[in-house]
């Protein structure tokens, strides 16, 4: 690995450790809450009634404002304390044991998923923003694209090892006498042994160098104060880093329409188009496979034409997919639409996370993190719950749904414009200087 790409000292095998997180917890998000718990909640937890969707927005809505107000703490104390791994650490153990919770799920147990999903989604958010506060340690930062797109492809990689376990077990269980309750509890113990199994690299060989932020050891509660002044500072500071602030909205409206994706996909597919639980695995495990050349294609072409051109080229796409989305009739229309939603997923993400440590100050990386993911959440929260609306107030019109998404990713396209990546990169220079003075 070139060493012009990581910053002095860091060891390739700590960059791989790092998107070995990537790979640990993409298992969560594609079985749990794109492709299979999903559309279980709502066919079978919930018996399919007319509110069932509308129920599931609302429960990832609850993990993601949980989430909200959970990650500003844990950001800043991390910083302060130095201590991002053992934070993490936390975070994996809540999503996996959470993730374990909902095999023991099943028809009417709408409480146990509810609070199974809370626990474990909130785990994986945690988790995602510390794991992301480490990029701008390893990579230096004409290189942050590069590294970023690596963790997302590599991500991609674990999805499709979950999904493609997954989809043995939902196949061949029957010849096991399995029912499809059982199948389905099945694929959540896979997930959660693989994000167990493969978050361990993170833990044992990445090196944390972040630095206490001096003075005499304090009490949490200090710490908690400490944080939320930190947050009201960041939000209060938008003016000096007013193009992180535009990066911020941006981030709010694309991934509103992204969350809509990634905990309703399956949901759209098996109510509009009519898949079946091993139709939509084995969409998704295709997918998947778009998706990882998507992410690792884009690390290396936003460092070569730019962070904000190859953003604004991933937002078309979304478009594009949406309008093939809303009109499929056919399932190769809709095959192209969930394609299309592949190349554009993780190379947006990855531009966002890559240009947040571009235009955060290197002494606050976890805390605008956690601004920028809470940003993010929220749009976790409004987005689902936009689909989720329309879908309950037009009696379960999915098309029209779809349809309101497309106006969050056009949205994101004119919040991209007026942002200016070298005039934020030397406001965060100038926040340093004065840190450091």
């Amino acid at each position: 690995m070139d060493s012009k790409i990581l910053m002095p000292g860091v060891r390739p095998r700590e960059v791989w450790a790092w998107s070995a997180f990537d790979f640990a917890n993409s298992g969560y998000t594609t079985v749990v809450l794109t492709a299979v718990f999903n559309a279980y909640f709502v066919s079978v937890v919930a018996g399919d009634a007319p509110w069932a969707t509308f129920a599931w927005t609302c429960i990832i809505a609850a993990s993601n404002a949980a989430s909200l107000v959970l990650m500003p703490v844990v950001g800043a104390v991390a910083d302060a304390a130095a201590k991002k791994k053992l934070w993490l650490f936390a975070a994996t153990a809540c999503a996996v044991a959470g993730t374990v919770g909902l095999a023991f799920c099943g028809p009417g147990t709408i409480a146990l998923a509810a609070l199974m999903v809370i626990v474990s989604n909130i785990g994986y958010n945690v988790g995602e923003t510390l794991n992301s506060a480490f990029l701008p340690e390893i990579a230096r930062p004409e290189a942050v694209g590069k590294v970023s797109g690596w963790g997302w492809s590599f991500g991609y990689c674990g999805g499709l090892v979950t999904l493609g376990a997954s989809l043995v077990l939902v196949e061949g269980g029957g010849a096991l006498g399995l029912d499809m309750d059982a199948r389905i509890a099945g694929t959540m113990l896979v997930t959660a042994a693989v994000f167990l199994l493969a978050s361990i690299p993170i833990f044992t060989l990445l090196k944390e160098r972040a630095k206490p932020r001096g003075g005499a050891a304090r009490s949490f509660s200090d710490l908690c104060l400490e944080s939320f002044r930190e947050t009201l500072r960041t939000a209060k500071s938008l003016g000096q880093y007013r193009d992180f602030a535009w990066l911020s909205l941006c981030g709010f409206l694309y991934q509103s329409g992204i969350a809509v994706v990634i905990t309703l996909s399956a949901v759209y597919a098996g109510e509009v188009m009519g898949f079946t639980t091993t139709d939509t695995l084995l969409l998704v495990f295709l997918v998947n496979i778009t998706a990882a050349a998507g992410a690792f294609g884009f690390g290396y072409l936003q460092d070569r034409i730019g962070h904000k051109r190859a953003l604004g080229l991933t937002l078309l796409v979304w478009v594009a997919m949406i309008v093939c989305a809303a009109f499929a009739t056919t399932r190769p229309v809709f095959w192209v639409a969930a394609n299309l939603a592949g190349l554009a997923m993780g190379s947006s993400q990855s531009a966002g996370r890559a240009m947040v440590a571009l235009l955060s100050p290197e002494s606050r990386s976890a805390e605008f993190f956690s601004f920028w993911n809470m940003a993010l959440w929220t749009a976790a929260i409004v987005g689902p719950l936009a689909y989720g609306s329309v879908t309950w107030i037009t009696g379960n019109d999915h098309r029209l749904a779809i349809g309101v998404t497309g106006l969050f990713f056009v949205a994101a396209l004119c919040a991209l414009t007026p942002l200016n990546l070298e005039r934020g990169m030397r406001a965060a220079g100038r926040r340093e200087e004065k840190a450091g003075a």
